[in-house]
Formats: C-alpha cells, structure tokens, sequence
C-alpha cells in the first residue's frame, strides 16, 4: 500500500509557514526597493591574487600575532576599496531625487550574515584608517554583529558597501545594491588556475572575481570601470595597502 515504505508510527513531515522577524521583513523591503526602482548594471574583474596571497605568507612568517590580530584577504580587500575610492571620489555617492549626492567621508559597510538574515556594519571614515585599524574594526563590528550586540547607528548609513562570500566557496556573484548607495561589491574566492605568463608559459596562478553593482543614474560605465582599474591596481600591489 502508498506509504508503506514508511516506518510505522513515525510521522510524516508536514509544511510550516514561518513568520518573518522584524530584521527579514525590512530585508525584503529592502530589496525591493532596491531592485525595483535602483537601475543596476554589473562590471566583472578578475583580480591576479597571488600578490596578496605572498603578502599574506609574509606577515604570517614575519611572526604575526594571534589568529584575531592576523590581516586577512578580505582586509586587503576593504582597504583596497576605500583607496580607490578616494582616488576616484565620484563612486562615493548616491542618487537624490533631482542631485547626486557625493561624500566626503568613505563610511564602508560590510555585509556580515547572521542568523536572522543580513547586517552591514559600518567603518566610518576609513579614508583615515590604516589597513590594520581597518581589519580590527571589521572583525569586532562583525564579532558583535554575530552576536547581537550592535547599537542601531552602528549597521545604519555607509556610502558604499562591500560583500564577501569567499569563505563560503562562493566563485563570483552579483549583489544588490544597498539604497541610496551608489554601488556595491560581491568578493568571490581566491582559486588556483592555469594561467599563461608573459613568456607564454603555463604556470599555476591565484585568481580572485570582484563584480560591482552600480547605480547606472550615480556611476556610469566608464566611471565604474575608472574604479575597478584603481581596485586592481592597489589588489596587485599590496604594499601600497600597508603605507
């Protein structure tokens, strides 16, 4: 008979109808204000991540501290993205109404997951901060984010934001854009490729994917493209992070 695979006496699942939280409901809200009426388009590069990569092994075999002092990749990454900024100020801005709205200060946001959904705290004026005060701010911000205990204006505002799912196994993959800000980055992971060197030899080399969505009424084409040469360029000579 139907079912009669089925231990006897054990129940069968059932659907459930979850109610949203308070932090899923304004996600949702969130996204669609975003996705709605923010026109998106999507710039992709790949970054030669073996630079970063020996910069790491350096500070680690420089006798570097405990594993909560150590610079990580995504450190580079959120260093990188607020010089670059400042070295292309026009991507640090947001569409309001009948102007653009550009900043002064880079307040950086940085996606952290957490069990109700999605946080971004935020660093504020990290044009002023060092790659090692950036990597401390991040990994408390994220710490306390994880376990509830961040005031309100601590996740509110940032001029731009930054989401890292390398260490999900994650490749690449578009973000949407958190409004009003003008962009947003999704960081995928650092993989080992086959790549050809200059004297076209084949060779083992470390690749990293960065996609920018951008606001096309805040940053246009050429614009973001201005931005992620600058990215690239800072990403493949991590000594410039460290100064």
């Amino acid at each position: 008979r139907a079912g009669r695979d089925r231990d006897e006496g054990v129940p069968a699942p059932t659907s459930a109808r979850i109610q949203l939280s308070g932090m899923r409901k304004v996600i949702a809200q969130r996204l669609v204000e975003s996705l709605g009426p923010v026109p998106h388009f999507y710039l992709t590069i790949d970054i030669n991540a073996g630079p970063l990569m020996e910069a790491r092994e350096e500070l680690k075999s420089a006798g570097e501290g405990a594993d909560a002092a150590k610079i990580t990749v995504n450190d580079f990454v959120l260093k990188a993205s607020v010089m670059a900024a400042g070295k292309v100020p026009r991507v640090n801005a947001s569409f309001d109404n009948d102007a653009i709205v550009q900043y002064a200060d880079v307040d950086l946001g940085v996606a952290v997951a957490i069990e109700d959904g999605l946080l971004t705290p935020v660093i504020r004026s990290s044009q002023d901060k060092s790659l090692r005060e950036i990597s401390a701010l991040a990994k408390d911000l994220a710490h306390r984010a994880r376990n509830k205990r961040m005031k309100p204006e601590e996740f509110q505002g940032g001029t731009f934001t930054i989401s890292n799912l390398g260490g999900m196994g994650i490749d690449s993959f578009s973000a949407v854009i958190n409004p009003p800000q003008g962009f947003i980055l999704a960081v995928g992971k650092v993989t080992k490729i086959p790549v050809v060197d200059d004297c076209d030899q084949v060779m083992v080399g470390h690749r990293m994917s960065i996609t920018m969505s951008c606001d096309h009424r805040v940053i246009d084409g050429a614009l973001g493209a201005e931005y992620l040469k600058e990215l690239r360029h800072l990403l493949e000579n991590p000594a410039l992070l460290m100064v």
